[in-house]
């Protein structure tokens, strides 16, 4: 999500980085400015740029905001609201919420912009700021550019005492944003009801906590929750990956649950955990979404160059034609509209469906996968056995400063000039049972090579490859 980095400051004695972006602001919190963690005065600055970017666009001086569960979210979140108010901007603050639902808020308000505080799947110690445009939308390269120049320049005007904004609070969107779900005509409420799925979800003790009880119950679904208590203090790793999701697992089998729901902290990624126990797979949620949606819906879908060729598979099979993005959400819903894409989104369990709006939403995929199983009449496991059986290996190479990768990108590009080439992000390589992806890292010194296959061994011999060649082009 974060695609231009600039001013990166890495830590003195933590080497964790500050990192200001076309989408907002994240890193660390904790100790002085000068160590390059985020602090306070970071906060209130780059809120200041943005509330300034909307102020020289005509924008209307409203925004919404909202935040997940995280222990520094009521101060970072305090921090950017105050700012804003002094600027003359009005704040309507959803207080704790999901990243969906500020961005359908944004519009329903007319505001023109909106911010959500979260550090999406990173540990507890991190914050961030993202800066969604008057669609309820992450804001464009050029706009992120503008905003990082103002805060460069300094150039701010904030509001005289008579006319400072206004604050208020709604609490009300979550349920919103689950009308709107259940208002979908290809969602049918009554035969998911009739299922009665027994659930079990890890909250990762954020915002999934309070977003989706009230939509399991709305269904009709028994369901069970653990680390469910919002204190920011997460049970394990906040990454939805399998390594960190064996407390939900076995919750599954104990309780002979119908399937296993995990989300990030702010409710935007989701996987699957199957009846068994054992993983859907991440890459494959946008997969099965787009599976029970084509039927009712035929169109193109889009999801980024590092996620599983099964979404291609799917897509053809229902009639429709497949688009890959550059990684990164803005990238994908960009190639969405340019596609008229009826589905798109991530690997990483990212599922954008436009007829909602425009951003990763778990909250509809669960109901969605709900949907799906009731329709197919069979377990999630036995769904999973219906795809394309594809796996993802993600390696990576050490750069040295001297090493233009651009360059060497050209040469493997000139070498494989024979097989289905995209270089819209670094170099992609197609062959005819996988692929490799190779891109610099924006945050590390790393080339990050990603590959796929029919078995997780192919898929290692393709990467190791690739890394042989690169080897042999750099010495």
């Amino acid at each position: 999500m974060f695609l231009l980095r600039r001013n990166i400051r890495f830590a003195k004695n933590r080497n964790v980085p500050i990192i200001k972006s076309i989408s907002g602001i994240r890193g660390t919190i904790g100790g002085k400015k000068s160590d390059g963690n985020l602090t306070p005065l970071d906060v209130v600055e780059c809120t200041a740029g943005f509330g300034q970017w909307i102020i020289e666009n005509g924008f209307n001086k409203k925004v919404v905001v909202g935040r997940d569960g995280r222990i520094t979210g009521p101060m970072v979140s305090q921090l950017a609201i105050q700012t804003l108010l002094g600027m003359g901007i009005d704040v309507i603050d959803l207080g704790l919420s999901t990243t969906p639902t500020v961005e359908i808020a944004v519009p329903l308000e007319t505001a023109g912009a909106g911010i959500i505080f979260t550090a999406s799947h990173n540990p507890k110690q991190w914050n961030a700021l993202k800066f969604l445009n008057p669609k309820g939308e992450f804001i464009s390269g050029a706009d992120g550019t503008r905003i990082l120049e103002i805060i460069a320049d300094g150039g701010i005007t904030f509001a005289e005492v008579d006319h400072i904004g206004k604050l208020t609070t709604d609490n009300t969107y979550i349920d919103k944003h689950i009308d709107a779900i259940l208002d979908l005509d290809f969602i049918d409420v009554e035969l998911i009801k009739s299922k009665n799925f027994n659930v079990a979800v890890d909250c990762i003790n954020s915002t999934g906590a309070i977003s989706i009880p009230p939509l399991l119950e709305r269904l009709n679904c028994e369901y069970r929750l653990i680390n469910e208590e919002v204190t920011g203090e997460f049970a394990h790793n906040p990454e939805p990956l399998p390594a960190h999701l064996i407390q939900l697992s076995q919750e599954i089998i104990s309780n002979k649950c119908d399937l296993g729901i995990s989300v990030d902290p702010d409710v935007d990624r989701l996987a699957f955990v199957c009846d068994d126990g054992e993983m859907f797979g991440e890459e494959y949620t946008l997969v099965a979404m787009a599976d029970f949606l084509l039927p009712k819906k035929p169109g193109n879908t889009v999801s980024n160059l590092s996620s599983t060729r099964a979404l291609k598979d799917v897509t053809i099979k229902h009639g429709g034609s497949y688009s890959a993005a550059a990684v990164g959400e803005v990238n994908v819903v960009n190639k969405m509209k340019e596609t008229n894409a009826v589905i798109g989104g991530e690997g990483n369990g990212g599922v954008i469906l436009p007829d909602l709006h425009y951003g990763r939403d778990a909250l509809v995929g669960i109901a969605m996968m709900l949907n799906h199983l009731a329709e197919k009449n069979m377990s999630i496991s036995e769904l999973k056995k219906t795809y394309p059986s594809y796996e993802i290996r993600k390696h990576k190479i050490n750069l040295t400063p001297d090493l233009d990768v651009d360059q060497l990108l050209a040469t493997l590009k000139e070498k494989y000039a024979n097989e289905d080439i995209n270089t819209i992000d670094g170099l992609k390589i197609n062959f005819e049972h996988g692929w490799v992806h190779l891109r610099k890292s924006n945050t590390e010194p790393i080339l990050r090579v990603y590959s796929e296959s029919t078995s997780g061994e192919e898929a290692d011999k393709l990467a190791e490859m690739l890394k042989t060649d690169v080897h042999n082009i750099t010495t």
